[in-house]
């Protein structure tokens, strides 16, 4: 992800936690960071922020609970989520290796 990736990701989570100032901002980015990296290791590769809307959802979604101190809720409430991104990582993942894509 560039910079310019990384800046619209930012705008758009503090967007999505209505959050309106600066000062948080570096906070902000290590939570965002933090969530990469928890969705890199649920799913064994990296997961695409920018083009795919259900992962970007995903991580505003983990980001709000990050904020709200409930991260111990995210899995159970987004069970379905996580399990369809596994799936749609690992089919995409089968299909290269089979030559389909």
């Amino acid at each position: 992800m560039n910079e310019l990736e990384k800046k619209d990701l930012l705008n758009e989570v503090k967007s999505y936690l209505r959050i309106t100032w600066n000062e948080e901002d570096p906070d902000i980015q290590k939570m965002i960071d933090r969530a990469i990296s928890y969705f890199k290791s649920i799913a064994g590769t990296d997961v695409d922020f920018v083009d795919d809307g259900q992962n970007r959802q995903l991580l505003l979604d983990r980001c709000r609970y990050m904020r709200n101190h409930v991260i111990e809720e995210f899995e159970e409430n987004f069970k379905s989520e996580i399990i369809n991104l596994q799936f749609r990582l690992y089919k995409v993942a089968e299909d290269i290796i089979d030559g389909t894509i």
